[in-house]
């Protein structure tokens, strides 16, 4: 476009906003609006045979819808979101209700609630904030030494939700997260999670889901805690058979622009011909007859002229910094991945809350649009009648925010079972974890493979890392006498040139002389700063000689006041976690399944770093790659491999 001066000016695309509409739900029939009322549904259910749940933090009720779909009936909704309870309060029965679980009131008052109703399972996914080192530690004091916090105290969401468990010890508990919840370097609020449940008699089982492997059609993980009181196994569900792709999912819904609405507003619908595939006609199971042909909330943004000739010039490969210069609205250099055009022969990718915000990173397969309300629902797995309060932004972030109900009724499903075998569960965290600590310090230091673990002294773990990392026991014993005989060094007290010379010397014969010159460069690095290996976090940018998994191991067994215990997968340990729990997380998503097992093996508490350290040596000295001396274990009894090979 040029002005009438002949300069060339920026091309505007404009849009016109469509707001709303705004659907207002009318309550459940059997929704409540008083504890008593609560008490009295309660037992005319209880009456009825049906078993009942709670679900906290429970957005517009995805778990709720799973759990219902097997037999609960879900009497207790809590969210801190106007909409999402309103969306709930229009599909369950009983109270729906926004209150804020931080208020250590609100959580005496729906553990209370819980208890008094006898409900039966209690579900939720509380959201996880990262947190201070001080705070931290505070936590893991009162974990320790199994106090409940002061009633005064705000708490952190994920400890309300524990704190109504321990008041209200309900007979099974479903909890759900991101698995960045647990994932980070210490894995601190997942280890304490499991500690909590199992000092309060639960078995606890662990994983992170796939939700496509229950049906849903999208990439999507979620860590799935389930703690069964009395100690009862707990079996997770079968699969689905197959797949479900996008098409599957949405295939039949019919095309509309962006930015369209139905006449009617709110309850306006687009004509609809009929489902096509198992999974829509389980979409379109629940619908009333008389809306047999229609299909509701099918709406979605308007869309841009520049962003409609961008969506159509894609392909599910095409990239953000593909598009043609002029097209490219964001910088490129850090929005790769603004645009992405789904493939509708793939599952989705994960459906967010984001997507309330802007639906750029789910683009139509077919059309020149991003994805309308009822379309992300389908993807979720909402069924075509559930519909959401509140304006399209508020329906999309419910949508995005929720667990899927497919997963919630794998899951529920897999529970009711458990709750009905009563099959004692063969392990907990908290035995093998004091097994492993135990074992630490039993035999000779001379008969292990890694004897400087129990040294406690950082130079002598990182010396002995960096030049006897899978040495011959014959090497070890010769080398790690004199390693040991360093006295104890500091910031203060720095090694000299003579150590490096003797070890070199000793060396010389083992073929591993050449290693000496890692402890050299170490060497070097300590005097040009020398606190930097007595740190609470090695800082390896001054100490590049040490490999990060070394620098992790010696935190771990030689820790300061204020040092993390670091979750470590290196080692050899996930090859103990694969037999112990008999899976193969020594092979795949070591960083989610694998860590996830790790934890599970070592707790968290005053023996956990032991636990650890003995699990390194379990790992090096008994559990090797062949040969496995499985009668002289300490988990024996609790190994899956050890059964079978006995």
């Amino acid at each position: 476009m040029s002005s009438a001066d002949g300069e060339t000016t920026p091309q505007v695309y404009a849009v016109k906003q469509v707001r709303g509409p705004f659907v207002k739900l009318p309550p459940h029939p059997q929704a409540v609006g008083s504890e008593h009322d609560l008490a009295s549904l309660c037992r005319g259910l209880r009456k009825q045979g049906y078993p009942l749940a709670a679900d906290l933090f429970a957005g517009a009720g995805g778990i709720s819808l799973g759990l219902e779909s097997i037999g609960y009936k879900v009497v207790l909704g809590v969210d801190h979101y106007n909409f999402a309870v309103e969306t709930h309060h229009a599909h369950f029965a009983g109270l729906s209700t926004d209150w804020d679980l931080a208020d250590p009131d609100n959580v005496e008052r729906v553990a209370r609630l819980i208890k008094a109703n006898r409900i039966e399972l209690l579900a939720g996914g509380p959201p996880c904030q990262p947190f201070s080192k001080a705070g931290r530690s505070m936590i893991r004091y009162r974990v320790q030494s199994g106090l409940r916090d002061p009633h005064d105290q705000r708490r952190d969401l994920w400890r309300s939700f524990l704190e109504v468990v321990q008041i209200a010890k309900p007979p099974a508990v479903v909890m759900e997260n991101v698995p960045d919840m647990a994932l980070d370097r210490e894995m601190f609020i997942f280890r304490s999670i499991v500690e909590e449940l199992e000092q309060e008699g639960y078995s606890v089982r662990s994983r992170v889901v796939e939700s496509w492997r229950y049906g849903v059609p999208q990439m999507r993980q979620r860590l799935i805690i389930v703690a069964i009181h009395k100690g009862y196994e707990f079996v997770w569900p079968r699969e689905a058979p197959q797949r479900v792709t996008l098409w599957n999912a949405i295939g039949d819904l019919p095309s509309v622009e962006g930015g369209w609405r139905p006449k009617g507003g709110a309850s306006g619908w687009a004509e609809y011909d009929g489902p096509r595939t198992n999974y829509q006609r389980l979409m379109r199971e629940r619908i009333h007859p008389n809306d047999k042909n229609k299909v509701f909330d099918h709406i979605t943004r308007p869309v841009r002229a520049d962003d409609r000739i961008a969506f159509e010039s894609m392909t599910p490969k095409t990239k953000y910094t593909d598009l043609a210069p002029e097209l490219q609205r964001y910088r490129n250099d850090i929005f790769d991945d603004k645009y992405k055009k789904l493939d509708e022969n793939d599952l989705c990718r994960t459906i967010t809350a984001h997507i309330a915000k802007d639906g750029y990173w789910y683009i139509h397969p077919r059309q020149a649009r991003t994805l309308t309300i009822r379309e992300a629902a389908r993807i979720q797995s909402f069924p075509d009648d559930f519909r959401f309060s509140g304006p399209p932004s508020a329906a999309f972030k419910q949508i995005g925010n929720a667990v899927p109900p497919l997963v919630g009724r794998a899951i529920g499903g897999a529970v009711r079972d458990a709750l009905a075998a009563k099959k004692p569960a063969t392990w907990s965290t908290r035995v093998i974890s004091r097994a492993l600590a135990g074992w630490l310090h039993s035999d000779s230091p001379e008969m292990s493979s890694v004897p400087w673990l129990r040294s406690r002294d950082r130079w002598k773990i990182v010396v002995a890392e960096l030049v006897l990392e899978r040495a011959s026991h014959l090497v070890i014993r010769a080398v790690w006498p004199l390693i040991a005989a360093q006295p104890a060094y500091s910031p203060d007290r720095l090694p000299d040139d003579t150590f490096c010379e003797i070890l070199g010397d000793l060396l010389a014969g083992s073929g591993r002389r050449g290693r000496v010159a890692r402890i050299t460069a170490l060497h070097r690095e300590i005097h040009s700063s020398p606190s930097a290996l007595w740190e609470a976090t090695i800082d390896r940018s001054k100490l590049p000689s040490i490999p990060a998994a070394v620098a992790d191991l010696a935190e771990l067994a030689a820790p300061t006041e204020e040092s993390e215990e670091p979750v470590l997968v290196t080692k050899g340990v996930l090859r103990v976690a694969s037999r112990v729990f008999g899976n193969d997380v020594d092979k795949r998503n070591r960083q989610t399944d694998g860590r996830l097992a790790v934890a599970r093996l070592v707790g968290i508490g005053s023996h956990s770093r032991d636990a650890h350290l003995g699990l390194i040596r379990l790992a090096n000295d008994l559990c090797t790659v062949e040969n496995p001396a499985c009668t002289a274990c300490p988990l024996s009894t609790q190994c899956s491999f050890s059964a079978n090979h006995q």
